[in-house]
């Protein structure tokens, strides 16, 4: 089979994918995302499908990866807006005064300040969505010593928020 016609026979079998992706989304516009990204995804990787297996099958499961793959994204990712150091914590969302959440902001940005350098590089690098991997590289540190020192800068934040 020649590359050309895996191609035609893979966006033929697109047309299935539409239903699937509601089923897992529950949004028709995020459905549409979700079955172009597959459709991208299944092209760039065309060279591992095996000929003689089930395409639709492939699609499902390369689609069903990326939902999980994304589901788990956004759930390690905070889901406030505003400023990086205000998603770290949650801030009452029925408070609708800005003044309030510039204040809660000054509040945390002084709290992450007064942590020891050695804390506050490793979280403030953390904050501005590095992963931990990336950070360890960056600052020449054990994997798991980042991971601890980004723990104990949380916690000692928490702490400090719930005596003020």
């Amino acid at each position: 089979m020649s590359a050309a016609e895996l191609n035609a026979l893979l966006v033929s079998h697109s047309q299935y994918l539409q239903p699937f992706a509601v089923s897992l989304t529950q949004d028709k516009e995020s459905a549409k995302d979700l079955c172009q990204e597959t459709v991208y995804r299944a092209l760039t990787n065309i060279d591992k499908y095996q000929i003689g297996t089930n395409l639709k099958s492939w699609l499902y499961t390369i689609m069903r990866n990326i939902f999980i793959n994304d589901y788990r994204k956004k759930k390690r990712q905070p889901t406030a807006s505003g400023d990086e150091s205000l998603l770290l914590y949650k801030i009452d969302t029925d408070a609708t005064d800005s003044a309030y959440k510039k204040l809660a902001k000054k509040e945390i940005d002084n709290l992450i300040h007064l942590l020891p350098p050695i804390f506050r590089n490793s979280f403030l690098l953390y904050v501005e969505g590095y992963k931990y991997n990336e950070i360890a590289k960056i600052l020449n540190e054990p994997l798991g010593t980042i991971k601890s020192r980004i723990h104990f800068a949380r916690k000692t934040l928490q702490k400090q928020i719930q005596r003020n």
